[in-house]
């Protein structure tokens, strides 16, 4: 195959590989803290953090932009370091990243909270202290339900399309990912490279929810198993 289909595919790789590390522990960590910590405004957060999954991209796009723009919030603090996120990958990564969290950051919370609490009071008791207890106790027990929102997380980074195009554009070899080469495709009336697009995009999203099918059962029955 030619490059119009090669090229886009390993930068959407690589875009929606490095968005799912950054939603992986960034969701991870805040799942863990409002699973376990109760504090004024809780709720509210969870609500705000949790905003990406039903927000348009394209207003994702446009916050992307205020913030990291040249002139944005942080984007004229980045400039003077020489740090250009704009109609670049790695905003693309951020873009991504910031619709794969709410998804991470769900599963994560669902599976820190059906944890037995009294596992990790026994751990306590046998004088591990609280780090040894997330890493040996309550994080294996919630990595299935972690996993299958890690990649869950994935195909959404893979698909992303509407935040990708508002802060990362389309230069093709640069910033232009599977979902906008689609685009571009079918503006262009190339309907082989539009179709052949499509068919890689939908082979890798339905194995990545088959697998993330068969991690949220096992997980379910993990959890089962250590609280009989």
């Amino acid at each position: 195959m030619d490059n119009p289909v090669w090229v886009p595919l390993a930068l959407s790789l690589k875009v929606a590989g490095w968005a799912t590390l950054l939603a992986a522990v960034a969701g991870t960590a805040a799942a863990y803290a409002l699973s376990r910590w109760r504090w004024p405004g809780r709720d509210l957060l969870d609500a705000l953090l949790t905003l990406p999954l039903v927000l348009p991209p394209t207003v994702l796009g446009y916050y992307l932009l205020v913030l990291l723009g040249r002139r944005g919030v942080l984007g004229e603090t980045l400039a003077r370091w020489g740090i250009e996120l704009v109609f670049t990958w790695q905003g693309a990564v951020i873009a991504a990243a910031v619709v794969a969290f709410p998804l991470v950051f769900k599963s994560a919370r669902a599976a820190f909270e059906n944890v037995d609490a009294q596992l990790e009071n026994a751990a306590r008791v046998l004088g591990i202290g609280e780090a040894g207890v997330f890493f040996r106790v309550t994080l294996p027990l919630a990595s299935r339900g972690i996993a299958a929102g890690v990649l869950l997380g994935f195909a959404r980074a893979l698909g992303e399309f509407g935040a990708t195009l508002m802060i990362a554009g389309n230069l093709p070899g640069r910033t232009q990912t599977l979902s906008v080469a689609i685009y571009e495709a079918v503006q262009a009336g190339d309907d082989a490279t539009a179709n052949l697009l499509v068919l890689i995009t939908s082979i890798t999203c339905v194995a990545v929810l088959l697998g993330a099918g068969r991690l949220l059962p096992l997980a379910a029955g993990v959890r089962s198993g250590a609280q009989r």
